[in-house]
């Protein structure tokens, strides 16, 4: 039987993982970091899908190091468009715009394909010395005086001081920590997808409500757009086993041929939508973080960067009890990361639910509202700036890597 030793195991080589990892290098390369990863190798390079980077994140990553490198395959957002309508027809009256700028020259966020930033990642990660287990998943772990023990492959073990999960929303090690969620299903799917169109978008998102869920429409470098489009889950998934030709036609009706004609890029598919909230982020010598702590609605389109806010907190917190002297992997230590980010992710999970049950319906004196609503905002510069860097992530009391400064 292997018996090794590290300072933190990260469960989980998503983004959250990834960031977390080479967060904690960064600022502490003294500390051991290992991620443990049930996928097998090189899996990550087949994730078709792509993901609204906002500006704290973009901050982020550059202070660690990755965004140069990013920047090239990012699209900047530079304009969206809200419509609100009862049909599919792609003709919609537009109640609310945004320009796509938080200061000058900086877009409030960009679209990157999820490969990319993954690469990014880990390279960077390897760069720094973190350790790689692939295709090995956590299959339990045991509480010492002062450690973990971890097991995984079998009979192999690590003796951790802290245990990280990022394993997402259907997160097992949660479970082994017996860690309670709030959930429920919203009885809709997220058809996801990637399209190619004849002429070019301008940087311009779009994202239409309609009475089955929002349809957004995001810019990919070139002439291809990321797709998010939200049905009642038997329609979603009706639609994503019918071949190209009919696909193709169902989505240009919600589409239109303002960008000329279309085709599917790669495959689509359908993930249910719910809202899941853990009733805790930390055990003893144990944390959540990502879509492990919360998963949400993606219509604010928040998701990636909910889990850069707790990568972020979570290696600040570490780091800060390290240079202190501190156990790691102590309540009394992870407790500030919990405090920290459960209030936001409430209140977004709770934001991201009253949205979705506010837009993906078709009763007119709720129309009219949130019509109403959306051109008060129109109306209101001030507002509207204030939402776009409430999107944007900017806040005085985020963490310091999303203000782009060190740790």
């Amino acid at each position: 039987m292997a018996q090794r030793t590290t300072d933190i195991i990260i469960a989980g080589a998503g983004y959250v993982g990834l960031a977390t990892a080479v967060a904690l290098k960064s600022s502490a390369a003294h500390l051991g970091v290992t991620v443990i990863d049930a996928a097998p190798k090189g899996v990550w390079r087949n994730d078709t899908r792509a993901s609204a980077i906002a500006a704290a994140a973009s901050r982020m990553l550059d202070r660690l190091g990755c965004w140069e490198e990013i920047l090239p395959e990012a699209q900047p957002i530079t304009e969206m468009i809200v419509t609100d309508s009862r049909t599919s027809d792609p003709v919609r009256p537009v109640f609310l715009t945004f320009n796509g700028e938080v200061e000058p020259g900086e877009p409030f966020a960009h679209m990157v394909e999820n490969r990319i930033l993954n690469a990014s990642l880990r390279k960077k990660a390897e760069a720094l010395g973190v350790t790689f287990i692939e295709g090995a998943p956590v299959e339990g772990f045991e509480h010492g005086e002062a450690h973990l023990t971890v097991r995984h492959s079998g009979d192999n073990t690590l003796d951790t001081r802290l245990l990280i999960a990022a394993d997402g929303v259907k997160s097992r090690l949660r479970d082994m920590a017996n860690i309670k969620t709030v959930n429920w299903e919203y009885g809709q799917s997220g058809i996801v997808c990637t399209v190619s169109h004849e002429r070019p978008h301008h940087g311009r998102a779009e994202e239409h409500f309609l009475p089955a869920g929002p349809f957004a429409i995001l810019p990919l470098k070139g002439n291809r757009s990321s797709l998010v489009w939200t049905e009642r889950t038997a329609d979603a998934e009706r639609l994503v086993q019918e071949d190209d030709f009919l696909f193709e036609a169902e989505l240009e009706q919600r589409f239109g041929l303002k960008l000329g004609e279309l085709h599917v890029e790669g495959g689509r598919k359908a993930f249910p939508l719910g809202l899941t909230l853990a009733r805790d982020f930390v055990k003893p010598r144990f944390a959540l973080a990502g879509d492990a702590a919360h998963g949400i609605h993606p219509i604010a389109g928040q998701g990636l960067n909910l889990g850069f806010k707790d990568a972020a907190a979570l290696a600040e917190t570490i780091v800060d009890a390290d240079r202190l002297g501190l156990d790691i992997g102590s309540v009394a230590v992870l407790e500030r990361y919990q405090t920290w980010r459960r209030f936001d992710t409430v209140q977004m999970g709770v934001t991201t639910d009253v949205l979705n049950r506010l837009f993906s319906n078709d009763n007119l004196p709720v129309r009219a509202l949130r019509d109403f609503g959306l051109g008060l905002v129109e109306r209101m510069p001030r507002l509207k700036g204030f939402f776009i860097r409430q999107a944007a992530g900017l806040s005085t009391s985020a963490p310091k890597l999303l203000q782009g400064q060190a740790i």
